[in-house]
């Protein structure tokens, strides 16, 4: 295969332009001081000088000049690619696997390049005159993973297996991560589950595949596995960390912020990527004080480390303190907000129905940091709209968008006609459209529109709705909350009765009614079941609801004073949410509920939310 080289750049000095003078020492000596003058060159200037004068005193095709020409062009590869194509070119036939390597590594590690790594490697298999080794495969198969070039990292693969490197640490290494970076993580775990030796990088890879794919608790796992053979180092926490967020592990998340702070030879306030993480982790895990003390220390900040900070203070129903901080990074910071920063602002005004303040935001995106609005902006304000009660706004927004809306904009809309008590065609029309945006069958949607029947008093509709549901085999998403309890995570469903604490949990559900009745508590039905079932059926139904064994729990394991922290896969419901501002006050404890869109705290028999979730 031919490649094609630049125009000839490649110097050809007179002695008087060169910094070196080597024209009057032996040969030996001349050689000895261009290497040195090599290793201490870090510009392009420098290293054509030496270059010049390598020409000029010595044989770049004389066998023992090789290692000279060979870390000429290893430097060429980091400062000037093309120089260092063409020198590689003028070297043949003497190429060996080092300038091979050395070639292939610089169009890994370059975006422009990748696919002529793969190329390069494709040339040297048809020269065949020089193999390839363990270091040629991982520069190879970080360009097919960059391209997500399936079938030529399994050829390359094959080759490694063909090649003798089927045992190799490092190639296998770099499997794991192409197969990752494809999508294909079963194949990846067979590659590492195979491997006869693995170091802390075999570990490190495949924890931070299992976060990259959300299996936080096989992350979590595999993590507590390593600690048998290998200490964990700054990138295994780092993954570790991340998937504590993504579990609410408050608890192994603050230990890993330990074993950072104790035992990590770096110095942690100086890591910008740790510290996001850490940062997002405890923004994430409901611990929003200390993700704030986090960010506040950091000596150094770049845009991720504010992007985490202010959508943590908008998922937590600090809208006002999200905005400030957005101030503060574009006015005293001067940092210029990317379009990440603005689906968290939007987000912050969409949790505190804010709509005067999105629409200005959304403009300013627009017309001051001339940013192209993608479908996750247009979501934030649509949502802002119609839960707000703009509804016919919010439908015309979505008429005018440039691109066709998804399933998650079509269910917020159906979702604020459910609760602005929309008309019920309108309701149809838009679960109609959720439908055809799906990829799947989903409940929720059916949910929402047997409650729109039911806010109309249409029975026959709601009960058309659970048949309708049964004879496509469609079933309704079971509620379920998660709480940690001295480093154990407890699952508990709706109605649960398999956890090993069933009676208790519901001897505590008990004495919590109780005293709810004692303070004039009457239940909210409305999103108790989908039928309309006598009161006392719906009663029973509200009082199983997965986070009121949660808290059950909560309050008989956890000791006075500690916040019952709560992770839950569905939005609370009406009248959870006013049972738990009653919990709070009733025995006094701190409550956090991290439901599917956002944080509620609930303390002293209010919610942070101020009602509007």
């Amino acid at each position: 295969m031919a490649l094609a080289t630049a125009p000839s750049s490649l110097p050809q000095l007179l002695p008087s332009q060169m910094s070196i003078n080597t024209q009057n020492t032996p040969s030996f000596d001349r050689y000895s001081r261009l290497l040195q003058s090599l290793k201490q060159c870090t510009d392009i200037s420098t290293l054509k000088q030496i270059h010049a004068q390598a020409l000029r005193s010595t044989s770049p095709h004389h066998p023992k000049n090789l290692f000279l020409y060979s870390q000429i062009l290893r430097l060429y590869s980091f400062l000037d690619f093309n120089c260092a194509l063409q020198l590689f070119n003028q070297l043949e036939p003497q190429h060996n696997s080092f300038m091979w390597n050395t070639l292939i590594r610089a169009c890994a590690h370059n975006v422009n390049n990748k696919e002529q790594a793969i190329r390069l490697y494709q040339e040297m298999l048809e020269q065949a005159v020089v193999s390839p080794d363990k270091h040629t495969f991982p520069f190879v198969l970080k360009g097919c993973a960059y391209l997500f070039a399936l079938s030529e990292g399994k050829q390359v693969h094959a080759h490694a297996l063909k090649h003798g490197f089927g045992s190799d640490v490092y190639v296998n290494n770099s499997l794991i991560h192409f197969y990752a970076s494809c999508g294909c993580l079963d194949l990846a775990e067979k590659v590492f589950v195979k491997m006869s030796e693995r170091s802390l990088v075999s570990w490190n890879v495949l924890i931070e595949c299992f976060v990259q794919f959300g299996q936080f608790n096989n992350a979590v796992n595999l993590f507590r596995e390593m600690g048998n053979k290998f200490d964990p180092d700054g990138y295994t926490l780092q993954s570790v960390i991340s998937a504590c967020a993504g579990l609410g592990s408050s608890s192994l998340g603050a230990w890993a912020h330990a074993y950072l702070l104790k035992k990590c030879d770096f110095d942690l306030s100086s890591d910008v990527l740790i510290n996001n993480s850490l940062v997002d982790m405890y923004c994430k895990c409901g611990s929003l004080e200390l993700a704030q003390q986090v960010f506040e220390r950091m000596p150094k900040r770049d845009i991720t480390s504010w992007n985490h900070m202010i959508l943590g203070l908008a998922t937590h129903g600090q809208a006002e303190a999200a905005m400030g901080c957005f101030d503060k990074m574009i006015r005293t910071e001067r940092f210029k907000p990317n379009s990440i920063t603005f689906v968290a602002v939007l987000s912050a005004c969409n949790h505190k129905g804010m709509v005067s303040k999105g629409r200005q935001y959304f403009d300013m995106m627009i017309n001051e940091y001339n940013i192209k609005p993608v479908l996750e902006h247009y979501g934030c304000l649509v949502n802002l709209l119609a839960r707000a009660g703009f509804i016919d706004e919010a439908l015309d927004l979505v008429s005018t968008m440039p691109m066709r809306p998804d399933a998650v904009i079509w269910r917020s809309l159906l979702d604020a006609c459910c609760k602005k008590n929309g008309s019920v065609e309108l309701s149809e029309e838009l679960a109609r459209q959720v439908l055809e945006s799906e990829g799947h069958i989903d409940s929720g949607v059916y949910v929402l529109l047997s409650r729109v029947y039911a806010s109309a008093s249409r029975w026959d509709d709601v009960g058309l709705v659970r048949k309708l549901m049964t004879d496509k085999g469609v079933t309704k998403e079971p509620g379920c909350s998660s709480i940690e309890i001295n480093g154990v995570a407890h699952e508990l469903f709706a109605g649960d009765t398999s956890h090993p604490q069933t009676t208790e949990i519901y001897q505590m559900l008990k004495v919590i009614d109780e005293k709810l009745a004692s303070v004039g508590y009457l239940p909210d039905h409305s999103q108790a079941v989908m039928v309309d079932e006598l009161d006392e059926t719906r009663q029973h139904s509200l009082k199983l609801h997965s986070e009121r064994l949660a808290i059950a729990l909560g309050l008989l394991k956890l000791k006075p004073g500690m916040p019952i922290r709560i992770f839950k896969n569905l939005r609370v419901c009406n009248d959870c949410h006013e049972v738990t501002k009653l919990i709070s006050r009733i025995f006094n404890v701190e409550i956090i509920v991290r439901d599917r869109s956002r944080f509620h705290h609930f303390k002293d028999g209010s919610c942070s939310c101020l009602d509007y979730w």
